[in-house]
């Protein structure tokens, strides 16, 4: 979790195209290794402006201890990244404070569950949600067992306190692929098909921004670009976008004045 560990943004460089897809790296991960994550770019703009305002006036994250509730110890002071500053010291920002302001912003939105009560969540509902609703999307289980950092395949599809309906949906799809296909194909991804999985993301790369849909998905408007939401213009693009809002104003008005019919 954010609030125990060590985290900091990297970022890996796409060798065909130069592009740079941002990295979570998370060390400890819950396994006690060291992971790397790829983030959306909008992820890491908000983790970057957490790590600008706890950081001191060094330019270094300070570091705070902060008390471990399983273990029922302190662990050695970190640079945590939820810290909050009181009375001339540096605090962890804890678990159930977490906790408590995520069901407060809930119960400001008004939902409610199938009981009429407000919806209640837990910081670790958030990973089941991913994970269900990656397999739901069609991510590879396996693809997602190594996101997640599970050992084990059956803890990812255990994930089903969420989506129920979509996992138990996607295991009778996977039963009856494995009754057609060879056994070879349901394994643990090689170093192969991990680099086929992050090329993905240098197929995103359009001439004004990136493409963010899913993995494994295709085009759902036969690559109307600059209207699908999907799509996240590169800043640096500012000036083309000008360009193509400009020349379309100017063929409208072309064809107000000569009088052609839009079909």
């Amino acid at each position: 979790m954010l609030e125990t560990s060590h985290h900091s943004i990297t970022q890996y460089t796409l060798p065909s195209t130069g592009g740079i897809v941002p990295l979570l790296q998370i060390a400890p991960s819950k396994t006690d290794e060291q992971r790397a994550l790829l983030v959306s770019p909008e992820l890491a703009d908000v983790l970057s402006t957490i790590v600008w305002r706890v950081r001191d006036r060094s330019g270094a994250i300070p570091l705070v201890a902060s008390f471990d509730d399983r273990e029922r110890l302190w662990n050695p002071p970190l640079p945590l990244l939820f810290q909050w500053g009181s009375a001339g010291r540096r605090w962890p920002v804890s678990s159930a404070s977490i906790r408590k302001a995520l069901n407060e912003a809930l119960l400001a939105t008004g939902l409610i569950d199938e009981n009429g009560k407000p919806l209640r969540f837990q910081p670790h509902d958030f990973r089941r949600i991913f994970a269900t609703d990656a397999i739901a999307n069609g991510m590879s289980p396996y693809i997602t067992q190594i996101i997640c950092g599970h050992k084990d395949i059956n803890t990812t599809m255990g994930y089903n306190a969420i989506y129920h309906d979509a996992i138990e949906v996607h295991r009778a799809f996977i039963a009856c692929r494995r009754a057609l296909r060879p056994t070879e194909e349901y394994r643990t991804p090689t170093a192969e098909e991990w680099e086929q999985f992050l090329r993905h993301f240098e197929k995103q790369k359009l001439l004004i921004g990136i493409c963010g849909r899913s993995f494994g998905t295709s085009c759902i408007h036969e690559h109307a670009c600059i209207r699908c939401s999907m799509l996240r213009p590169d800043p640096d693009q500012r000036g083309r976008l000008v360009e193509i809002r400009d020349n379309l104003l100017a063929r409208i008005t072309e064809a107000e004045r000569e009088g052609w019919l839009v079909l």
